[in-house]
């Protein structure tokens, strides 16, 4: 073995016992801080963030302004006519007011069978309303034609007024139902 070759070796050797030194101090270091996490530090924190996230869905939910209105209806027909149920839902964050809602009931050539109106001065945020102003009651019509539901929705929301208006063609079932929305409007 020549002096070049004992000359690598004693090199390697350092560098082998550099890294050797290297890793147990990483490993130490390691080490110190696996011990201070805990359980209960751990469950702290993650019950941190589970706060912190229920803060933030709170505040897009309740604080953040915005529009959200819908309108659930519900067609039944039976041996003695047919019968709409309406819902208007309110599930913005903010209340809606002057509202008018139309309902009409048309034949295959856009005759109105029967329409009723229901009117409210303010629906408050979070809220549904239904009830016998939101029913319409047809008798005598026939089951076994076609018919058009045609809802108009008016209402102001922050200082402007919004127009809405659905349509749903029935009669092929005896049970249908659609829910319409408004356009989201963040504001």
């Amino acid at each position: 073995m020549g002096l070049l070759e004992k000359m690598r070796e004693s090199k390697s050797d350092d560098d082998s016992e550099r890294a050797s030194d290297k890793a147990h101090e990483i490993l130490q270091i390691v080490g110190e801080r696996v011990e201070v996490i805990r359980p209960k530090r751990v469950f702290f924190a993650s019950f941190t963030v589970l706060l912190l996230l229920s803060a933030m869905l709170l505040i897009g939910t309740w604080l953040v302004p915005y529009d959200r209105t819908s309108v659930d209806v519900v067609y039944i027909q039976g041996g003695g006519g047919h019968v709409i149920l309406v819902e208007l839902d309110n599930k913005g964050s903010r209340s809606i007011e002057d509202v008018t809602l139309d309902i009409r009931f048309l034949d295959e050539i856009g005759v109105e069978i029967e329409r009723t109106s229901y009117f409210s001065n303010e629906i408050p945020a979070h809220t549904s309303v239904a009830g016998d102003d939101l029913e319409l009651l047809i008798d005598g019509a026939s089951v076994w034609e076609n018919y058009t539901i045609e809802i108009s929705l008016e209402y102001n929301y922050r200082g402007t007024k919004y127009n809405e208006r659905f349509t749903h063609d029935v009669g092929e079932w005896t049970r249908e139902m659609f829910t319409d929305s408004a356009p989201l409007r963040l504001f």
